[in-house]
């Protein structure tokens, strides 16, 4: 592969020549709207988001511990909320907003390279959560069924993907000027084109292919008499396909804008503030979905659910016994006073 040069590429907002008012005001309208975003996902999405992995992180454990065994939809699930939570950690590079990240192109490929082992991580691991849905409504051919009932080889087999795939990833960054420093994403702007196109293609396209043949499977294929009905299904297991949705949504957002950067790459072109600004957005969408993934599962994933009803039927009652206690103490103070 042909290397490229890419130290002319820049970030608009840091290479501007105003020619009117109404330009300046544009400039400062969009880094206002930037850093308020930044300030909103870092006080309200990372304290959720963090709060709801370590409790996940907690009740798998804690029922793992008590019966010795876990399922293999937990195990995915737990594996899905560890690579969320590296996720969000890494989010915290967008604190500096509407400013970036000054660092050396070595760190911010270490940066990249971690985050997109979390990215893909997470993109296919929610494939097997999928097809394990799938197969406990359609009984499984002999192969398929032998390979989903050994999740830890599935999930070996999806963290060499994702480690492959992430060190592409570092390879297409740039493999020169590592001792420079520069303004950092994730999703480094000086990565070469291909970049771009390999994680477009490898984390959203194919996994997008194949979440929608497991959606045509499950509501066109004809269930066995033995299995519920699909309204049933859906309710029994609603975490999965939530988080399916969610996933859809604010990666489609965010990788419509990274193939949109590569066009101007191509072109030799370093887009507009606007680009810029939506771009950022997209960006601080991608990760409020890792927390906001992580806040259904421990909603409506049942033994997460079951185990929060405890704790606060346990709340309750405590409470009530206090107040049972305060109540006589309070009747006998009175009594002693008259």
């Amino acid at each position: 592969m042909t290397p490229h040069n890419m130290t002319w590429i820049s970030y608009p907002s840091k290479n501007l020549a105003f020619t009117s008012p109404e330009e300046i005001e544009a400039f400062i309208a969009s880094q206002n709207i930037i850093s308020r975003l930044m300030h909103c996902y870092i006080a309200l999405f990372v304290p959720t988001g963090l709060t709801a992995g370590i409790c996940i992180l907690i009740i798998f454990i804690k029922n793992y511990l008590r019966y010795k065994v876990i399922e293999n939809l937990d195990l995915l699930l737990l594996h899905f909320t560890i690579s969320n939570i590296v996720m969000i950690f890494l989010s915290f590079t967008v604190i500096t907003r509407p400013d970036y990240l000054n660092t050396t192109h070595l760190a911010c490929n270490v940066l990249s390279f971690f985050f997109n082992l979390g990215y893909f991580n997470s993109q296919y691991v929610l494939i097997l959560i999928l097809l394990t849905l799938l197969l406990k409504r359609f009984p499984p051919r002999p192969a398929l069924g032998t390979a989903t009932q050994r999740p830890i080889l599935c999930v070996g087999f999806v963290l060499i993907s994702a480690f492959c795939l992430s060190l592409t990833g570092a390879v297409l960054v740039g493999t020169g000027n590592y001792h420079l420093r520069t303004d950092c994403q994730l999703d480094p702007l000086f990565a070469w084109p291909e970049y771009e196109i390999v994680k477009f293609t490898f984390g959203f396209g194919i996994p997008l292919f194949l979440q929608i043949l497991c959606f045509a499977v499950l509501f066109a294929k004809a269930a066995p008499a033995e299995a519920p009905a699909l309204k049933q299904h859906l309710r029994t297991y609603p975490a999965a396909y939530i988080v399916s949705t969610t996933m859809f949504a604010c990666r489609l957002f965010y990788n419509v804008m990274i193939l949109l950067r590569t066009t101007f790459k191509l072109q030799k072109s370093v887009g507009t503030p606007k680009n810029e600004l939506v771009m950022n957005i997209a960006e601080i969408a991608l990760f409020c979905e890792s927390c906001a993934s992580l806040v259904f599962i421990l909603g409506s994933h049942k033994p997460c659910k079951d185990e929060i009803l405890k704790v606060i039927q346990k709340c309750r009652r405590e409470n009530a016994a206090n107040n049972h206690l305060e109540i006589p103490a309070t009747t006998a103070q009175e009594s002693g006073s008259q």
